[in-house]
């Protein structure tokens, strides 16, 4: 993402010549700025920035929740959209983000819509998220739909960085003991053997097995980082094949607890997802298209898009939910419940709390669980490296006594 900068050459009030640089939508905008500074333009010319030193600044998921935030406060007081983005472009922060509203305003100012102009950007505004604004554009009730999606966004942010903080303690423990038994093994147990060799006593079975394993973790270490390396290579690239994915995603979901997980996650992302559509007035089955192309795991969209076509067909979409055996019971249920009370939406969005608070408390639970596994394994494996070399020593000493 690139925006129009300008270097300029201006004469200020007092007659001296500054030097400086802005960004705008044209050439006539920037004149126009510099007018407004005081200031009288004798040179500009238009160049091409990236920030960040050469290279492009991702837009983060805050970043995208502060935009939101502010346009649906602008647009809550009835500010045009091309004013609300003028404003945004000199209240953001962040580079990217300040490059990201100027090319959303040159496009409005060109005639298109706020959902057009999203459009341009998919690595950025999700399908979901177009679908919502053009939806509000549409009806006139882009005031009404804007602090749902700002919500919406939010929510979502709190359920990742949850899960995200859940992992950091048990992940920071598991990689401490990994390295303290490597370094055990290949610069402490070494030193024992010479021991030994001085000695010209037998060693004892569990010491010689140390010994030969730390021999060969000196000697081949090196090709467990290589197969690690080549493990998460091959892993991401099974991404890259739809059959293979498939049979990935068939696999995660199938494994006890992660899968579970991974099912609920992606029923919150999809109950949400809809339930959010449905709120804006959008039809059903182009809610359901969205929805299904938000989901991650490709098993889960694949049953999607059987529902989908059910659903074309005239079936209910709770049947249909039940129909795949895909999905929590709990789901396909309330969105009959919903379809019978007319509250689809509703009950979809409540769906994906229940669901977002499933991943919390089991992620908590797994977490609690592996704090106390990981330290006793931490305990149990460094503990028994010393004591088993220790013991080698003194029964050692008590031959040659």
């Amino acid at each position: 993402m690139s925006a129009l900068y300008f270097k300029y050459q201006a004469f200020d009030a007092d007659g001296k010549v500054q030097n400086g640089q802005l960004n705008a939508e044209s050439e006539r905008d920037a004149i126009r700025i510099l007018q407004g500074k005081n200031l009288t333009p004798v040179k500009l010319q238009e160049t091409r920035h990236t920030s960040g030193g050469g290279g492009r600044k991702k837009i983060s998921h805050a970043d995208i929740l502060d935009f939101t935030t502010g346009l649906c406060t602008l647009v809550d007081a009835r500010v045009p959209i091309d004013k609300a983005l003028r404003l945004l472009d000199s209240i953001t922060e962040s580079a990217a983000m300040r490059e990201l509203v100027l090319n959303l305003l040159r496009d409005v100012k060109e005639g298109k819509s706020l959902a057009a102009a999203m459009e341009n950007h998919p690595q950025v505004f999700s399908k979901m998220y177009v679908n919502i604004v053009r939806a509000g554009e549409e009806g006139g009730i882009l005031h009404e739909l804007l602090p749902d999606l700002a919500e919406f966004l939010e929510t979502s942010a709190r359920t990742r960085q949850a899960v995200i903080a859940a992992m950091i303690y048990p992940i920071v423990l598991l990689v401490t003991g990994i390295i303290s038994v490597f370094l055990l093994l290949v610069f402490v147990v070494p030193q024992f053997a010479a021991m030994f060799e001085d000695a010209g006593t037998e060693i004892p079975p569990s010491a010689a097995f140390l010994l030969s394993l730390s021999s060969f973790l000196q000697g081949y270490g090196y090709l467990f980082i290589v197969a690690i390396v080549l493990g998460v290579f091959f892993w991401k690239r099974l991404d890259g094949d739809p059959k293979s994915r498939l049979q990935k995603d068939r696999f995660l979901l199938s494994l006890p607890l992660i899968g579970t997980l991974i099912l609920y996650r992606d029923c919150a992302v999809f109950a949400r997802t809809l339930g959010a559509l449905l709120g804006a007035g959008i039809p059903l089955i182009r809610a359901l298209r969205v929805s299904r192309e938000v989901i991650a795991n490709t098993l889960l969209a694949s049953h999607l898009l059987q529902v989908e076509e059910d659903v074309r067909g005239g079936a209910g979409l709770g049947i249909s939910l039940e129909k795949t055996n895909q999905f929590p019971t709990l789901l396909h249920q309330l969105v009959a419940v919903g379809e019978e009370s007319g509250r689809t939406s509703d009950i979809l969005l409540k769906s994906a709390v229940t669901f977002d608070n499933y991943v919390r408390n089991q992620m908590s639970a797994l977490v609690a669980a592996l704090q106390p596994a990981l330290i006793i394994f931490l305990a149990i494996a460094v503990g028994g490296i010393t004591i088993t070399m220790l013991s080698a020593v003194f029964s050692m000493n008590a031959v040659e006594f």
